[in-house]
């Protein structure tokens, strides 16, 4: 054979090697190994216990349900049913201990992250009702005409407090 083909796969062997010769230093020896023998396992077996220990930050509509049972129905039967609960009030990990209330984010923002108007026609995302943040009622916060929790039923009652949650709260302990 010519040179100008060994030497390409004497490079490709070498760096074959290498990796073979580099692998025992560089993986932890209980990686993919079971009680089954060796498993192609994308964790080490002696860090089982670390991930038993790992706290749940996101805890999902399940755990809310309970505690807000009204809200939770309310949720359920709108057009909000296929979003978790925090992915509007933030990561439920301790609550209620701590923090003892979740957010309730009341901000313009909060809602165009998802329903401001994008001409996406190959995604779901056409299929979300959206506005024109610059057109539609701009500088009026969206929950004081709609209810986030029933986005279809009757709006809350005006005028909106920021003190009270405008009857969309939900009746929660």
């Amino acid at each position: 054979m010519k040179s100008h083909v060994l030497r390409p796969l004497y490079v490709v062997l070498a760096i074959v090697a290498g990796i073979f010769l580099a692998r025992p230093f560089i993986v932890p020896a209980d990686f993919g190994v079971h009680e089954s023998g060796y498993m192609y396992g994308w964790y080490r077996k002696g860090n089982e216990e670390d991930w038993k220990n790992f706290k749940i930050k996101f805890k999902t509509r399940e755990y809310c349900k309970d505690c807000h049972p009204e809200t939770y129905s309310s949720v359920m039967k709108s057009p909000h049913s296929i979003i978790h609960c925090e992915n509007c009030h933030g990561l439920a990990a301790d609550h209620p201990e701590d923090p003892a209330k979740l957010s309730v984010p009341r901000q313009r923002e909060h809602c165009l992250r998802c329903h401001s108007a994008l001409p996406y026609p190959s995604t779901g995302r056409a299929s979300i009702r959206g506005i024109d943040p610059d057109e539609h009622n701009t500088g009026v916060e969206c929950v004081s005409c709609h209810s986030p929790h029933s986005p279809v039923s009757n709006p809350p009652s005006p005028p909106f407090s920021k003190g009270g949650m405008g009857g969309f709260e939900g009746g929660g302990r």
